[in-house]
């Protein structure tokens, strides 16, 4: 075995983190008889030489080898090999990544290339392996086969013929999956596959076969589903309630060895870690697949919004609590991605809330955190379980400072006044939450009663390097509550703010002064002495500061108007929305901000066009530019409908209306990523459907929107 390993020239050729001469050792690990050693190695292999799906020189140059120990049926966990396999040959790049790519990234891209090339001409040795004696070499040879395979109308006919002698019920949902990949990347064949499918999904055959076919069904199909799919899925769903829990963790494609009872106990991996995590995700569950096999299904779904509440209404009234635990995850996913009807899916999760299973409690809790407004179904339930668990209103962590239990933010975010006893046993901590000062601007007038307390805590505050981390959420806290007494206090922050991280303790002391307004006074000659440097972030914070308490547009406007050619976008940002604070009295900057209307920056086009109208009030040379920055950047909407409702701009037939109109009518959340998202995306998104209904309708005026 590995004939020729040592000719190859490893110390010339780089992965991840070096020379890449450690690579022989690593493919010889795969082969060990030791389970740690073959553990280790594999952690190797994704860590360095196929690191976050990289291709390197060394990653081609293993390729030979790994299907040498593929064919090899001494070698143990073949099923990992073929996953990597099919990592390593399995990138497509199509024409629009060709286009993105720059000259630093054509060398990677060639290697994707040839990676595919050399994995795809060896690809023949997977259809010996779709019946191999090993599980989990079955389990992971269909989707290479239909990853990799050049002749899918070959690897489909596999497929269809395996499918009835496989013994094993998790090999044959992967050949169900592997028949949906075959349809998706070559869609000629989609009727077929989609033809077989939906025989699949027929009575005669078992319930979890059913859903994976339905599954795979919705992705290369959608049409071809079932009119009641929502009844179809729940009455699969109750059927799979029925099976008794597996007695052990299911295997997936690349177990721990059968004689290794745990994980070895040297250096943690991380191949390790992901399998301890996925066994305990897995242990008492009936069916451990169909939550897989759900998101697959919500995936193909898109945007049917209805459909897809429905089966998670469905869900959600479960007798299994690990069903209700998957519900509340994708509802979640839901949620964040596609605006719908929730308040009946918003209040069976609340329900969870009081479940004795932690796991359920916790991930309602978490999901109802996120949703702001949306939540308000669930606020009595939210209310209960703050109550009944004090000892969850703080999070402790292992690294960094406490944060708020989630239930107690879901709560604050609706501007629930049962929170403020939970807010201010946090104040009393040794160690203040620092999420608190976000939370106390949610409650509102309800949580006036903590300013003492924020006041109190600020004066505690030692002016070192820790100043700001625990100066922070206090002052946030009282800038939230404009809470105008606490201005001495806020003012030692600002005299005193020490060198580490004092531009941003100074920042948040000179927000707080504006925030009090004239109650502030006691600070406008600090605030004076700041603007002495025009054209710096600290003069322009202090300038639109000074305005906010003593209304000086004299001593204010030179500031700004300077700040407008700071260095910096962002400071040149902050100028303009000051100015635009100013109102009339900032009209001798207009020639300046009307210049800015053409900068490069879209977001400094925005804040200087939303500033110029503040300052004039016509909108003609505003909105064209607010309504291309919209088309142009999906993140600006909600700055520009915020300004098109104060001005009123969307009247009968105009383009803003329009505009509005179309944002109203997509399903999509403007903000949705796939793969990703923020902790505020909902919000935002219901903030902007608010902003355009609001503006259609008429309410005009230049009041706040919260």
């Amino acid at each position: 075995m590995f004939a020729g390993i040592d000719e190859v020239e490893w110390a010339s050729m780089e992965h991840a983190y070096g020379p890449a001469d450690d690579v022989p050792e690593l493919l010889r690990g795969l082969a060990s008889a030791d389970p740690a050693e073959r553990e280790s190695a594999l952690d190797g292999m994704y860590g360095a030489v196929h690191h976050q799906g990289d291709v390197y020189g060394c990653t081609l140059a293993c390729i030979p080898f790994l299907f040498e120990l593929l064919v090899d049926p001494g070698i143990q966990d073949r099923g990992c090999i073929v996953e990597l396999l099919t990592s390593i040959g399995g990138i497509d790049l199509d024409e629009d990544d060709e286009e993105e790519i720059d000259e630093e990234e054509i060398e990677g891209a060639a290697n994707y290339a040839m990676a595919a090339a050399a994995v795809t001409a060896g690809a023949g040795v997977f259809f010996e392996l779709i019946a191999d004696e090993d599980p989990a070499v079955r389990l992971a040879a269909p989707l290479a086969l239909a990853t990799l395979h050049s002749h899918p109308v070959r690897v489909l006919a596999l497929l269809r013929e395996r499918l009835p002698v496989e013994p094993d019920e998790e090999v044959r949902m992967a050949l169900v999956e592997a028949a949906g990949r075959v349809a998706l990347r070559h869609r000629p064949l989609a009727g077929r596959a989609a033809e077989w499918l939906s025989r699949l999904s027929s009575r005669e055959y078992g319930p979890g076969l059913r859903l994976a076919a339905l599954a795979q069904l919705s992705r290369c199909s959608p049409d071809s589903l079932p009119r009641d799919v929502v009844a179809v899925v729940a009455t699969l769903m109750r059927e799979l309630r029925s099976v008794p829990p597996a007695a052990e963790p299911p295997q997936d494609s690349c177990p721990l060895p059968s004689g290794d009872p745990a994980p070895h106990t040297g250096t943690p991996t991380l191949v390790g870690q992901l399998r301890a995590l996925s066994a305990e995700e897995s242990a008492g569950r009936s069916a451990p697949w169909s939550a897989d096999l759900l998101r697959t299904l919500h995936v193909g779904l898109d945007d049917r919004v209805a459909e897809r509440t429905a089966l998670l209404t469905d869900q959600l009234r479960s007798t299994d609590p690990w069903q209700r635990i998957d519900a509340v995850r994708m509802s979640g996913g839901l949620i964040r991605a596609w605006r719908g009807s929730y308040e009946e899916l918003v209040a069976l999760i609340g329900v969870q809330l009081a479940d004795p299973e932690p796991r359920l409690a916790d991930a309602a809790s978490h999901v109802l955190e996120e949703l702001f407004g949306l939540a308000a179904p669930a606020a009595d339930a939210l209310a209960a379980r703050m109550a009944a668990d004090p000892g969850a209103w703080v999070k402790e962590w292992a690294s960094g400072p406490p944060g708020l239990g989630s239930t107690v933010k879901a709560l604050a975010r609706l501007g629930d006044a049962r929170v403020v006893p939970a807010l201010a046993a946090a104040l009393d901590r040794p160690e203040v939450p620092h999420d608190v000062g976000f939370v106390i601007g949610r409650v509102g007038a309800a949580a006036a009663p903590l300013a003492e307390a924020l006041r109190r805590r600020l004066a505690e505050v030692r002016l070192d390097e820790s100043a700001f981390d625990r100066a922070s959420p206090l002052l946030g806290g009282l800038t939230a509550l404009r809470a105008g007494e606490a201005a001495p206090e806020v003012l030692r922050m600002l005299r005193g703010a020490p060198e580490y991280r004092g531009e941003w303790l100074r920042t948040a002391a000179l927000r707080a002064l504006g925030a009090f307004g004239p109650a502030a006074h006691c600070a406008v000659p600090d605030l004076r002495a700041l603007l002495r440097r025009p054209g710096t972030a600290v003069a322009t914070e202090a300038a639109e500061a000074l305005w906010a308490v003593d209304a000086d547009a004299d001593t204010v406007l030179p500031v700004l108007v300077e700040g407008l050619w700071a260095d910096q976008v962002h400071d040149r940002r902050a100028a303009a929305s000051a100015l635009g604070g100013l109102g009339e009295r900032a009209a001798p900057a207009v020639p300046k901000l009307r210049a800015l209307l053409r900068h490069e920056e879209l977001w400094l086009r925005v804040d200087a066009a939303i500033a110029l109208w503040e300052v004039t009030g016509r909108a003609g040379d505003v909105v064209p530019v607010l309504l291309a920055a919209w088309e142009k950047n999906r993140h600006v909407r909600v700055r520009v409908a915020e300004c098109l409702a104060r001005m009123g701009a969307a009247g009968a037939g105009s383009e803003a209306a329009r505009v509005l109109r179309a944002e109203l009518a997509s399903v999509r959340r403007h903000n949705a990523m796939d793969g990703g998202y923020g902790s505020h995306d909902t919000y935002e998104d219901e903030k902007l459907l608010a902003l355009c209904r609001r503006t259609l309708q008429g309410n005009t005026g230049k009041g706040t929107t919260s």
